[in-house]
């Protein structure tokens, strides 16, 4: 199984760039995560008969949105979390927006394990969003991870927004403490780990200059000055299952490029 994920930021965009189409033809994914849709199913002008399409768009429209297209079809889809996950956690940040209602996780389950795709809030640049973030997203996030672990192993996905060591981004030192590589947001993400969650990359690349995200700015995908903050980890029960980890910066079309890896199922 080909687990696929990619920030989109615009999945229209990448459309009209002409090459998302190439892409899928090119690599052929079973299952494609998307974060940062920007758009409702109905706006999208795409045509992929060998896949099923599952939707969750932001209650305000051009915002934010995951989609999963799969060739496999789920036994089961939700959307979000469950209402007692919310209730616990609380979403609502102190501008009274609430990111549950920014169609932010999907979750598809398979006849060997569940696929989450998740677009976690960013902590922005003020760090008006880190209190969310570090206090209820990512561990209302690891409870509905564990919460499904309980019934069959997880992969989960996207765009984490954060790069969890100094190997993770190609500056640590002057964006220590700045949103992506504050404590909290590390913190937040080495809960993931401690949880049992393995980040699949490390099974296989070690040391820097493995990048999925580069700022517009200064040339910085040209020079490989980047951002390791899009992921896919796994249940530990996984992790001898997995076959391959890569990052695919060769494909264009979004400040991210996509991350995947192959699974041994069956």
């Amino acid at each position: 199984m080909k687990i696929y994920s990619w920030n989109v930021n615009g999945l229209r965009a990448v459309i009209n760039k002409g090459v998302f189409l190439p892409f899928i033809e090119a690599h052929r994914p079973d299952v494609l995560c998307l974060q940062e849709t920007k758009s409702e199913q109905s706006q999208v002008d795409i045509d992929l008969p060998d896949y099923h399409e599952y939707w969750n768009s932001a209650s305000t429209k051009g915002y934010s949105g995951t989609a999963i297209f799969s060739r496999i079809k789920p036994l089961s889809v939700q959307n979000g979390f469950s209402k007692t996950i919310v209730k616990k956690y609380n979403l609502v940040d102190d501008e009274g927006r609430d990111a549950s209602t920014e169609g932010r996780v999907i979750t598809a389950e398979f006849e060997e394990c569940y696929v989450v795709t998740v677009y976690t809030p960013n902590a922005k640049e003020d760090l008006s969003r880190l209190p969310l973030r570090h206090q209820h997203w990512d561990p209302a996030f690891l409870a509905h991870c564990k919460a499904l672990e309980k019934k069959k192993p997880v992969v989960f996905c996207g765009d984490l927004n954060v790069a969890h060591t100094e190997l993770d981004l190609a500056n640590p030192k002057p964006n220590k403490g700045k949103k992506g590589f504050t404590d909290e947001e590390r913190a937040g993400f080495q809960a993931f780990v401690d949880a049992g969650f393995v980040d699949t990359l490390r099974l296989f690349r070690e040391g820097n200059g493995h990048y999925s995200w580069w700022s517009h700015r200064a040339n910085a995908r040209a020079r490989n000055i980047g951002w390791r903050i899009d992921y896919v980890l796994v249940s530990k029960a996984l992790q001898g299952k997995v076959r391959a980890a890569d990052i695919h910066a060769e494909v264009m079309g979004s400040d991210h490029c996509p991350v995947s890896i192959s699974l041994d199922v069956g």
